[in-house]
């Protein structure tokens, strides 16, 4: 038998759901963390880098900057209003 279908032994290995939801909520925060970033990343790369080579120019290094700055900042102003809690 699984972990899902055995009956609960009181194993300390068993999650409360309190627990479960803590562990889900955490678990969803990390991959929407990675996904943000990869998403950053490739936005401002396409964006700033015209021509890869071994290094950043000064252009591509403040485009990029200014990039990720902005996306951040729209990211939490769409954040705050789609989680605003109305007065």
């Amino acid at each position: 038998m699984d972990s899902f279908s055995s009956p609960s032994s009181g194993s300390s290995s068993q999650f409360s759901p309190n627990e479960f939801r803590d562990q889900l909520k955490t678990q969803l925060a990390q991959a929407y963390a990675e996904e943000f970033l990869e998403t950053l990343r490739v936005k401002c790369f396409d964006k700033c880098i015209t021509k890869p080579g071994s290094s950043l120019s000064g252009s591509e290094s403040s485009c990029i900057s200014r990039c990720m700055e902005r996306y951040i900042e729209a990211t939490g102003i769409v954040s705050r209003a789609l989680f605003k809690t109305p007065h």
